[in-house]
């Protein structure tokens, strides 16, 4: 009764018609831009998250200011311990994409940031494909390595970020995840084209697939003169795989069997996310998508 005594009942009614307009209404803005989702494997590491998965963000960002930006992470670990241990809450594709279909958006545009098409980039059309009558335009950006366009444009930058450390006795290592899936041929035909370019002191390996280490150290052997090595991640971001199968201390490390090989090891902690070729890269691939 006070209730009805305060407001009347022509202002409870209005005041009912307000709060449940507020209740279904999509969030302002969403329903009238089209969204950039990028999706990305994700990191636990803080550092290497905002310089790698974050800069390729803002470059996208700047390049598409008419699209709103979302952001999705496939793996679930990762998405569950940053939840756990540090109250960052990430959705992951298929959560996304029900924000998305809540807010209203008609037009998406998925964006992955995985280095090729393999396991993790199929699962992310594989958690997209079901939602894709809920909305009028929805197209999928490539990953990194796909045309051969590509692969010289990661060359390119790779050659020109790791040109302080050039000299006459130094050769470059980068590794890679590695996979069963088909799409692991993108290693070797990365390393071919380093050498079909004349860039013989760089080298291609993978923690969990061919190249191995052993076919690395193999190559190494052949080069005469060499007697520094520089390792850096052929990964988005320098995680898990980067601090420790490739710079750790421990005895398995690429590290340290190579400084057991005898060479001099520089570990380079950079993910390819860092740098502003192969952020151009994704930005090229949203590019293209959006004009499907």
């Amino acid at each position: 009764m006070k209730i009805f005594q305060t407001f009347g009942l022509a202002a409870l009614a209005a005041l009912l018609v307000t709060l449940i307009g507020c209740g279904s209404a999509p969030r302002s803005g969403t329903a009238e831009k089209p969204v950039l989702l990028v999706v990305s494997f994700g990191t636990s590491f803080d550092d290497t998250r905002e310089k790698t998965i974050g800069a390729i963000e803002k470059a996208l960002a700047a390049a598409y200011p008419d699209y709103e930006q979302r952001r999705a992470f496939t793996s679930q670990i990762i998405i569950d311990k940053l939840a756990k241990e540090e109250g960052i809450k990430i959705d992951n594709v298929q959560q996304a994409m029900k924000r998305l279909v809540r807010d209203g958006v008609k037009e998406v545009v998925v964006q992955p940031t995985h280095v090729m098409n393999g396991e993790e980039y199929d699962s992310v059309i594989e958690a997209v494909e079901p939602f894709e009558k809920r909305f009028t335009r929805i197209k999928y950006g490539q990953p990194l390595l796909i045309t051969d366009v590509d692969y010289n444009a990661v060359i390119d930058t790779i050659v020109d970020e790791t040109a302080p450390y050039a000299d006459d006795h130094t050769a470059f290592v980068f590794m890679g995840h590695g996979t069963e899936h088909s799409a692991n041929a993108t290693y070797a035909k990365l390393g071919q084209m380093l050498k079909d370019r004349g860039l013989s002191r760089y080298y291609v390996g993978t923690v969990e697939a061919s190249p191995s280490l052993d076919d690395v150290l193999a190559e190494l052997k052949k080069t005469d003169g060499i007697t520094r090595v520089v390792l850096s991640p052929l990964m988005i971001v320098a995680g898990d795989h980067a601090n420790n199968d490739m710079a750790g201390d421990e005895p398995d490390s690429w590290k340290t069997i190579m400084e057991s090989e005898g060479y001099e090891v520089t570990p380079v902690l950079k993910g390819l996310g860092e740098y502003p070729g192969i952020q151009r890269v994704f930005v090229r691939h949203a590019g293209q998508a959006m004009t499907l």
